[in-house]
């Protein structure tokens, strides 16, 4: 235990960190994360965890053992949300070791977990570009928001890319599976393959490189197309733009009546994964795949170009409602 640390116990911890929350957060998230930190509370007082001080990245990762047996992987994604955030309160209180949030990790969740209705919708990412493309053309979010969109490829697939991986004569992308060097894809060298951008988008890539893109390399001397003064951009630097690009206030008024002022989706201290109608990556993967099915392009096509099968396609990403497949089968029997 460190000496900079102050005792408390866990259930004085999380009783001051709900009351911390309560006037900040919508109802329902206050409840989620109380029966989450309850379930907490339980797990430490069955294992003898009587000091916030004591906990270690060993005793979180025998917690996240516990759940997983009890709960579904989403579901366990969603309540390990909750631990950091406490954690993260408990280490400005110096209750915990300063960092520890970190180091609980959760399964990953299998492709295509998630609801096939959320996904995001074809009129809203047109908003989203369509804001970006005037106020913050060839930034970095533009050109996050503008891969997904157009490509539906994974987070992992995206944040992978080099500059050596881009082929300015097809307009396309090269996704090159490459562990050794911490840029692994989803089906490894399965999900290796060439993706058409189109030169509307590519040339927004270009701009971006030439005017916005920070000069530097990674940790293993490669160039990555999305870049920090760090080097290569984070999964979850990613997963945080597309959160707020979604935000419906980014480009129209706020859905839910929130006040900016005190929104805990807003802001220098925002968590943009709180606005109740944002969305995902994995939403906009799914939003992707259901307009490029929409548009008539082959189920075969999609499942290649988005590197998954047609079996995971049609159970987890067709969003299409019945009558919308039902006048795409008309088109193609007129006459009959």
């Amino acid at each position: 235990m460190s000496d900079d640390l102050e005792p408390m116990t866990p259930t004085e911890g999380v009783e001051a960190f709900l009351a911390h929350r309560k006037p900040s957060v919508a109802e329902s998230t206050y409840y989620n994360n109380q029966t989450t930190l309850e379930q907490f509370t339980a797990w430490c007082s069955d294992n003898e965890i009587d000091n916030l001080n004591d906990l270690s990245g060993r005793d979180l990762a025998l917690f996240v053992a516990h759940r997983r047996e009890k709960v579904k992987p989403i579901t366990l994604q969603k309540n390990l949300s909750a631990i950091r955030e406490f954690l993260s309160w408990a280490a400005d209180i110096e209750a915990v070791p300063e960092g520890l949030n970190e180091k609980v990790h959760a399964p990953v969740v299998p492709d295509g977990s998630e609801s096939r209705s959320i996904k995001l919708e074809r009129p809203r990412a047109e908003k989203i570009l369509e804001y970006l493309d005037r106020y913050e053309y060839a930034s970095r979010d533009h050109v996050i928001m503008a891969i997904l969109w157009r490509t539906g490829m994974r987070l992992s697939a995206l944040r992978s890319i080099d500059l050596d991986d881009l082929e300015g004569d097809q307009f396309a992308i090269y996704l090159k599976h490459r562990p050794e060097t911490d840029t692994p894809l989803k089906n490894k060298d399965r999900s290796e393959r060439w993706v058409f951008l189109g030169p509307e988008w590519y040339s927004v890539v270009s701009e971006y490189i030439k005017v916005n893109r920070i000069e530097t390399t990674d940790d293993y001397g490669r160039e990555p197309l999305l870049t920090t003064k760090q080097g290569r951009i984070s999964g979850g630097s990613i997963r945080n733009t597309v959160y707020r690009c979604c935000q419906p206030c980014f480009v129209a008024d706020c859905p839910h009546d929130r006040d900016p002022e005190t929104c805990e989706a807003v802001g220098a201290a925002s968590v943009p994964s709180k606005c109740p109608s944002t969305r995902s990556p994995h939403a906009i993967r799914r939003g992707a795949i259901t307009g490029h099915l929409l548009e008539d392009v082959p189920p075969e096509i999609v499942s290649d170009r988005m590197d998954v099968s047609l079996d995971v396609l049609y159970q987890h990403y067709d969003a299409r409602q019945p009558d919308e497949k039902m006048e795409q089968r008309r088109k193609f029997l007129e006459g009959f």
